[in-house]
C-alpha cells in the first residue's frame, strides 16, 4: 500500500534538520536507515537516500542563500571535480557486489564518525580564534558579508587538496551516498579553518548539486528497471520529500541556536553505531 511508509515523514523531518544543521549529507542518515529498517537491498537504499538528500538539501540551500553565506567561488571550486566523479560512482556501483557495497557504506560510516569526533570548536565571525586571518590581514583573501550583517574574513588554502577531497567525496558520494560532506567539513573547517557558518553553507551548496547529478543517474537506472523497485522507491520518495522539505527549513535554524561541536560529537557517537550494525550484517549474514 501506498500508506505503508508514512512513518518516514516524521523521520525524514528530523533527519533533514540535522543534516542542514551540521552539513553532513542527509543520505548519510538514510542509506542505513532503510537498509537495516527496511531491509532493503543497498542499491535501492542508497539511491532512495540521494533523491531524498537532494530535496532537503535544496530546501536548506534556499535558507543559506537568504542568509548569504555560500561562498559561490569556493563551492564552485568543489563542484567542478565533484559532480563528474559522482555520476562515475553511479555507474560504478551498478557492477559492484551488494555485499561490498554495504561494506564500503558502514566503512564509510565509520570514517565519517571519525571525522565528527575530530572536528575543532567553530571559530569566531571575525576569524580571531585559531590564528584565522582578520581584515587587517594581508592574507585574508576572502571576506563575504552575511545578510545578517556578519563580515567573515578568512583564506582558502591547501587547494589542491580541496581538489583530491572533491574526487574521491563526489565518487564516494555517487557510489555508496555520502563522503562529500563530511570531508568538505574536514576540509573547509580543519585545513582551512573558515568560520563554520561560511563553512556549512557552501558546502551544503556543494553536496545539493553533486546529490543532485548522482541522483538523476541512480533514478534512470531504477526506472529503466521498473517493476516492484520503481513502486518501492516511489512509495518512500512520496514520504521522504515533502519531510526533508520541512526540515531543511529548520536546520539553518537550528544551526545558529545550538553548539555545532556538541551536535558533531553526538553525530560521531551515532555513526560509530550505526556503522558497527552495517558491518555486523555481513559478518553475522
Amino acid at each position: 500500500m501506498v500508506f505503508d511508509n508514512w512513518f518516514m515523514f516524521p523521520i525524514s523531518i528530523v533527519i533533514a534538520t540535522i543534516a542542514m544543521s551540521s552539513g553532513v549529507g542527509g543520505a548519510t542518515f538514510f542509506a542505513p536507515i532503510l537498509l537495516l529498517g527496511l531491509g532493503l537491498p543497498p542499491e535501492v537504499a542508497i539511491g532512495v537516500g540521494l533523491i531524498t538528500e537532494v530535496f532537503g538539501f535544496t530546501s536548506g540551500l534556499i535558507a543559506y542563500l537568504r542568509r548569504k553565506l555560500v561562498d559561490f567561488r569556493l563551492a564552485k571550486s568543489i563542484l567542478v571535480f565533484s559532480m563528474p566523479m559522482a555520476m562515475l560512482g553511479v555507474v560504478a556501483a551498478n557492477y559492484v557486489n551488494p555485499n561490498i557495497l554495504k561494506g564500503l557504506l558502514g566503512v564509510g560510516l565509520l570514517a565519517v564518525a571519525f571525522s565528527l569526533l575530530r572536528a575543532p570548536k567553530p571559530v569566531s565571525a571575525e576569524g580571531e580564534a585559531n590564528g584565522l586571518a582578520t581584515k587587517d590581514d594581508p592574507e585574508a583573501a576572502s571576506c563575504l558579508t552575511s545578510a545578517a550583517g556578519e563580515t567573515f574574513y578568512y583564506t582558502v588554502s591547501s587547494k589542491k587538496l580541496g581538489a583530491f577531497f572533491a574526487v574521491i567525496g563526489g565518487f564516494l558520494t555517487g557510489m555508496i551516498s555520502t563522503g562529500l560532506g563530511e570531508l568538505n567539513s574536514y576540509y573547509l573547517l580543519q585545513r582551512c579553518k573558515i568560520p563554520s557558518k561560511v563553512a556549512v553553507a557552501t558546502s551544503v551548496f556543494a553536496v545539493a548539486f553533486t546529490a543532485m547529478v548522482a541522483a538523476v543517474g541512480h533514478l534512470i537506472h531504477f526506472v529503466s528497471t521498473g517493476g516492484d523497485t520503481l513502486s518501492t522507491v516511489l512509495s518512500l520518495v512520496v514520504f521522504t520529500a515533502p519531510g526533508v522539505i520541512i526540515g531543511g527549513q529548520i536546520g539553518p535554524f537550528i544551526a545558529t541556536k545550538i553548539s555545532q561541536h556538541t551536535l558533531e560529537k553526538t553525530l560521531g557517537v551515532l555513526f560509530v553505531l550505526v556503522s558497527m550494525l552495517v558491518l555486523g550484517q555481513l559478518v553475522f549474514a
